[in-house]
């Protein structure tokens, strides 16, 4: 991931040292010029993206024909896709210290959503969902963990987390305002209409 980092220049990790002590691109030509092409620029903002939210490319193209389908901006609607994602929410709820560790948490089956086990990662999380930890989970060692550090990262607005019983409330869909990810979702639309 410190190599994806800096081939495209964002710290897709969150306090990444490497990408810190060498913010150029790796390798041995790393500090040559690059023609800047706009079609080089279109497709670092969509691998920004897929990075970011640890999707494979079959899976980020057809989430862009998904949000593409539905009314309203495309790159907003994406964005929104990724954002509810549920090991993205268990992310950014400030539970997993990571999207990797919260993906790897989903799969083990740690989580309920609305009372029902779920364990698939890009599972849709939607308005007014109640996201618990299961009850056998609660005392290992990354919930404990989560308890103890919470408040270190914000929450967004639209989720509330509940760090006693680890709940997660999901309040309502985000918007784009409330999605911090350095990408220009337009770029992506640009990539996507020319493939």
């Amino acid at each position: 991931m410190s190599k994806k980092s800096r081939r495209l220049g964002t710290d897709l990790v969150g306090g990444d040292k490497a990408f810190e002590r060498r913010p150029y691109p790796p390798g041995q030509h790393g500090r040559g010029r690059i023609k800047e092409s706009e079609y080089l620029l279109q497709l670092r903002e969509k691998q920004k993206a897929r990075f970011s939210y640890g999707i494979l490319e079959k899976q980020f193209s057809r989430y862009y024909a998904e949000a593409h389908r539905r009314a309203g901006k495309t790159g907003d609607n994406l964005l929104q896709l990724l954002e509810c994602r549920l090991d993205n929410v268990i992310y950014r709820s400030g539970i997993a210290r990571t999207r990797r560790q919260a993906r790897q948490l989903v799969v083990h089956g740690h989580f309920q959503v609305n009372g029902q086990k779920v364990n698939v990662p890009s599972y849709q999380v939607s308005a007014h969902d109640v996201i618990d930890v299961r009850t056998k989970s609660r005392e290992s060692t990354p919930f404990v963990i989560a308890r103890e550090t919470h408040g270190e990262r914000p929450v967004p607005g639209w989720l509330e987390v509940l760090p006693g019983s680890l709940r997660v409330l999901v309040h309502q869909l985000p918007v784009r305002s409330q999605i911090d990810i350095p990408v220009q979702e337009q770029l992506i639309v640009e990539y996507y209409s020319k493939v």
